[in-house]
């Protein structure tokens, strides 16, 4: 299906995802499947302006899409059954796979993930909260830094057969102050590698031409502005940063 059908063709609802915090829907463009995120169904936020999280998810794409690491499914803005909104091709994760996990804290996986936090469940049993140690996923740590994510949760990081890792869900980006909260702590204090530092120089230097452009079109001057600074500051820093600004480190939930 061309861009062109994907912007015009009919949007048809087929189901919502009830969990959601704003309302989202699922539905088909042709043969396509899509998530619909109408802009009247966004719930008021006291720190982000009202109306703007479909902007921000397009926001998101782009900068994915600056990154070249497929951070983002396709994005795009549109009219559709219930007003105009953000709309996102569906990804079906692989269902056996788990990129962030809770797990008993004697029992933690010997190689291969990185552990976040402590914690004990409802029985007083101590869990921690773990992540995979990929490159796929160290790169979705990098771009929710760039976007300033102050929602990454667990279940917001799609993991494909493939062993692709999809982020969704970024309403919550680009405020001009830290936000970032997070389940991907697990690199903090390490160095970028090469190909993480070569991202965020496409970033920075989009951000004087086109990319920078689409951005005005969809964010404030302030949070363009802070987007450039973040990755000026994340090259001379050159490692992944500790938690900062007034706000929790992790979301709640964290799934």
């Amino acid at each position: 299906m061309t861009a062109s059908d994907l912007a015009t063709a009919e949007l048809t609802l087929t189901g919502r995802l009830t969990t959601a915090s704003n309302a989202t829907f699922l539905g088909s463009i042709g043969d396509a499947a899509v998530v619909y995120k109408p802009v009247a169904g966004e719930a008021p936020l006291w720190d982000f302006p009202g109306g703007s999280l479909a902007r921000r998810e397009l926001a998101a794409y782009l900068i994915s899409q600056a990154l070249d690491w497929n951070v983002v499914p396709r994005t795009w803005l549109r009219a559709g059954p219930l007003g105009d909104g953000m709309v996102q091709l569906w990804q079906e994760p692989d269902r056996a796979q788990r990129a962030v996990d809770l797990v008993a804290s004697d029992h933690l996986p010997a190689t291969g993930w990185r552990s976040v936090l402590e914690g004990q469940d409802q029985s007083g049993q101590r869990i921690t909260l773990v992540h995979e140690d990929s490159p796929a996923l160290r790169r979705m740590a990098v771009f929710d830094l760039l976007v300033n994510n102050a929602d990454r949760k667990g279940d917001h990081i799609l993991a494909m057969a493939d062993g692709h890792r999809y982020g969704v869900d970024h309403g919550l980006t680009f405020h001009r102050d830290p936000k970032l909260r997070t389940v991907l702590w697990g690199w903090m204090g390490d160095a970028l590698t090469a190909e993480e530092c070569e991202g965020i120089d496409r970033v920075g230097e989009g951000l004087d031409g086109e990319l920078g452009r689409r951005l005005r079109d969809l964010l404030s001057a302030d949070e363009v502005a802070a987007l450039a600074a973040r990755c000026d500051e994340l090259r001379a820093d050159g490692q992944f940063p500790a938690p900062s600004g007034g706000m929790p480190a992790v979301p709640w939930p964290l799934f």
